[in-house]
């Protein structure tokens, strides 16, 4: 055990941060042992000195000057907690360029500029994790990155959105719409008050990428792979895919088909009995591939307080060892080596699950089935439920029935070709639902 303390600063002392602190100022002991070597609190900047927070901290910790971090030679290791791009990034740089080796949770930042931020670190021969940029308290970033290195990975399948997935399950646990439910997770603090980037997909992808470039040695910006949210899935859909086996969650895949990288982020039907299937709630789950492991499972809480708050810790943890910087130096040399190309969304082939609203009348099915014969898509299986008889009072009136059908395994350009010719039927309305089936 080393007498030489790490010192810290923490930069942003909002809900994760508080939760750092709490458990370096709480148990400095644990720490110490678990480090071999004290670990200090120097510095914590905020905005507002004034603000209350739920924490008492040692006199003169507190600051809002982030120069007296950045020109304190004594500080070796910043806790980066501000979120964003900027002036998140801008922080990131100056910390890395005053010598001080960086723990961040931003994955936003990570997803956009961690090649840059990467290249600027070797450049200052500093170290950045970031365990906490995926997943909460589940350590993936540690396991791809150590514990599976013997490993090619084949395959990622991946719950990462906590808002999303306790909406999916609340949807089809009380039968209620997505707006409410949406409203149920922000007053639980599950969802924030702008919740666009968890419902539209972009968070998922965000982690999916620093997964994909952990796991595969490629760099993938979010423009080259399909990312569709919740925002648009009826109660309905929910459904009918359990009426057919199947649990609806919103996926991030990434596997190796033909030495090609198979990428998309999408609400998809998964079976039932699949343990992704069973993830509840506001937690998270990965399934990894591995050719020499096969497949493993890491499930537990993807965001809040605490678990981010340890995921944290364990980088604070690994720098003081030194083991991060060991780590660090090994996945920068990877995002130098030569990369699997991403697969054209186009090419990517699936099952699918579909739904049109179709008017109840002669030859709508026929329609339907003959477009996507056309376009070389066959069906494995269709739900029509009996629609009811119009009286002669409501004769004249248009009768809309739900048909649901499964896909047998097509490409996604079939589909989308295929889709052009649909909308121009005039017996479907809004909307037309497209679905991808994880086998």
């Amino acid at each position: 055990m080393s007498d030489s303390p790490l010192r810290v600063a923490i930069v942003g002392l909002g809900t994760v941060g508080t939760g750092v602190a709490r458990v370096l100022c709480e148990h400095p002991d644990r720490m110490t042992n678990r480090a071999g070597r004290p670990i200090e609190l120097r510095r914590a900047v905020v905005r507002d000195l004034s603000k209350p927070r739920d924490i008492e901290l040692p006199a003169g910790v507190l600051t809002t000057d982030l120069d007296k971090v950045i020109r304190d030679p004594e500080i070796d290791l910043a806790v980066h907690l501000v979120g964003g791009l900027h002036p998140a990034k801008e922080i990131l740089l100056a910390l890395l360029d005053a010598g001080k080796d960086v723990v961040t949770a931003n994955k936003a930042i990570m997803c956009e500029f961690g090649a840059e931020l990467f290249e600027r670190a070797r450049e200052k021969k500093r170290t950045i994790a970031f365990e906490a940029a995926v997943a909460g308290g589940i350590p993936i970033i540690a396991t791809l990155s150590q514990s599976l290195q013997a490993n090619q990975i084949t395959a990622i399948e991946a719950i990462l959105n906590g808002t999303s997935n306790f909406i999916l399950t609340e949807m089809l646990a009380c039968g209620r719409p997505f707006a409410d439910v949406l409203r149920q997770a922000q007053a639980l603090g599950y969802a924030e008050a702008d919740p666009t980037m968890d419902i539209d997909g972009t968070d998922t992808a965000q982690k999916l990428v620093l997964l994909t470039q952990l796991a595969f040695g490629t760099t993938v910006s979010l423009s080259q792979f399909t990312r569709q949210g919740i925002d648009a899935l009826e109660l309905a859909d929910l459904y009918y895919a359990g009426e057919l086996g199947y649990t609806v969650k919103l996926l991030a895949l990434a596997k190796l088909q033909n030495q090609k990288l198979e990428m998309h982020v999408q609400p998809t039907l998964v079976r039932s009995d699949r343990p992704l299937a069973k993830v509840d709630g506001p937690h998270n789950m990965i399934s990894l591939v591995g050719d020499v492991v096969g497949q493993t499972w890491y499930a537990g809480p993807g965001a809040g307080q605490m678990p981010t708050a340890s995921a944290v810790l364990a980088d604070v943890i690994d720098m003081a060892i030194g083991r991060a910087q060991l780590t660090f130096e090994r996945m920068t040399q990877q995002y130098l080596s030569e990369p699997f190309p991403v697969q054209p969304a186009e090419e990517i082939a699936s099952r699918y699950y579909l739904r049109f609203n179709a008017v109840d009348r002669p030859h709508v099915f026929a329609d339907i089935t003959h477009i996507l014969g056309k376009h070389g898509i066959s069906l494995a299986s269709v739900i029509q439920h009996e629609a009811p008889e119009l009286d002669e009072n409501h004769a004249s009136s248009e009768s809309i029935v739900p048909l649901v059908v499964m896909t047998h395994r097509t490409t996604a350009g079939r589909l989308q070709a295929a889709d052009g010719e649909l909308a121009e039927l005039e017996a479907l309305r809004q909307p037309r639902v497209y679905m991808p089936v994880a086998d």
